[in-house]
């Protein structure tokens, strides 16, 4: 007994209803032809006319090799995913409900129709696919598919539509507020830039590091950093568009803006860092958590530097004076961050890490200790295949009779 064999082809976004008025599924040579030429006629361009004439030839083809074939013309709708699925998938149940076929040729124009593959095999064995190729428009539509499928990606979409839309908003809120363009241009230069250095990655790590729970402690001096940041920024404009009475150097008002930020900014910073502190210890990486305090010295030297700046700008410092407490500021910001680090390098010292073996944070095997760099606080294991790798010891969560690293 000879195969039956059913050759579809596939309009997977119905074009055939919405143009030609033909209702799938069509089934039979005759009744194709006819649904295509009205297609074709509908609209000469349609590739799904051609999809549908390559259908009766392919069945012409395995007629005459003697199989027991049928042809038939599946459609979804317009409205592509779940809808149009759904639909392909009922028009096969009964399409395979009139002709008895043992595997099918399913005959399609291109990516969008191939998502019915998956559906197809779960009902029928296929036996080939015949793509049908339109020269002129298969490159663009690969590059159109590839586009599309893209832009359901969170990280493009928001580059495609994220950062256009906050153009849009930046200069229409500058243009309401009548502050020109110079302030979005400036905001999108900061963007630019911190794209361009990776400081935007560096910020994101962060924030996403910051654990925000209200189950946790540090959920409220994440908050309140935050509201302080928000007041700071306030006061700064307050400031600003107070000096503009006295002056109109940029410089000197810019000046002025700084010098009002940093009233509030170090108690938001300070309350960040009280934060991550917490939520080190809460996970148990109590060595990054002791990195906080090198931290915090480099944080009083740029925030003091960056005040005596403004104000020796403004004038209400001679230059020896800024000097002088940039000078203080810096050896009092450096000790602070030497005795951080003191402090991590005794903890790692009396630690006693070598020999230990080391297990990661699902229970695999890592490898044995056989040194530890107290100074820039890395171990160097040393695995079963007699690698030495390099490990952080902010790494580790927990210190036994074996450590456990993140």
């Amino acid at each position: 007994m000879a195969e039956r064999v059913i050759v579809l082809a596939v309009d997977i976004d119905n074009d055939l209803y919405r143009k030609a008025r033909v209702a799938g599924p069509v089934i039979g040579r005759e009744a194709n032809l006819k649904a295509a030429a009205k297609l074709a006629l509908a609209d000469p361009q349609e590739a799904d006319a051609n999809t549908m004439f390559e259908a009766v030839k392919k069945y012409d083809e395995l007629k005459k090799k003697g199989y027991s074939v049928s042809v038939a013309t599946i459609t979804g709708a317009e409205k592509e995913g779940y809808v149009a699925d759904s639909a392909v998938a009922k028009q096969i149940d009964v399409v395979l409900d009139r002709f008895k076929a043992d595997s099918c040729v399913l005959v399609t124009d291109g990516a969008s129709d191939m998502r019915v593959l998956p559906v197809l095999k779960t009902r029928i064995k296929v036996n080939s696919v015949d793509l049908v190729r339109i020269h002129q428009a298969e490159a663009l539509e690969g590059a159109y598919f590839t586009l599309f499928e893209k832009l359901k990606e969170p990280h493009y979409a928001r580059i495609v539509f994220g950062i256009p839309a906050v153009l849009l908003l930046l200069f229409a809120l500058s243009y309401y507020f009548n502050y020109g363009w110079q302030l979005p241009a400036a905001l999108i230069g900061v963007y630019l830039i911190s794209k361009g250095f990776g400081v935007e990655d560096s910020l994101v790590s962060s924030f996403k590091g910051l654990g925000f729970s209200v189950e946790r402690m540090s959920f409220v001096f994440y908050t309140s950093s935050i509201i302080f940041f928000l007041i700071s920024l306030i006061i700064g404009y307050g400031a600003y568009t107070s000096a503009i009475s006295t002056t109109t150097n940029q410089i000197v008002l810019s000046a002025y803006a700084l010098q009002g930020f940093l009233i509030l900014f170090p108690v938001s910073l300070v309350l960040y860092l009280v934060g991550r502190v917490l939520d080190m210890e809460n996970k148990r990486m109590r060595y990054r958590a002791i990195m906080q305090g090198t931290y915090t010295g480099y944080g009083i030297i740029t925030i003091t530097i960056i005040y005596l700046t403004s104000a020796w700008i403004i004038g209400q410092l001679y230059f020896w004076q800024f000097i002088l407490f940039s000078a203080i500021a810096i050896v009092f910001g450096y000790l602070v961050s030497k005795t951080s680090s003191a402090l991590r390098s005794r903890a790692i010292r009396r630690s006693r890490m070598k020999d230990k073996h080391v297990i990661n944070d699902i229970g695999a095997y890592v490898g044995k200790v056989t040194a530890v760099d107290t100074k820039r606080g890395i171990m160097m294991i040393k695995t079963d295949y007699g690698n030495v790798i390099r490990y952080d010891v902010d790494r580790i969560t927990s210190i036994s009779d074996r450590i456990i690293v993140k």
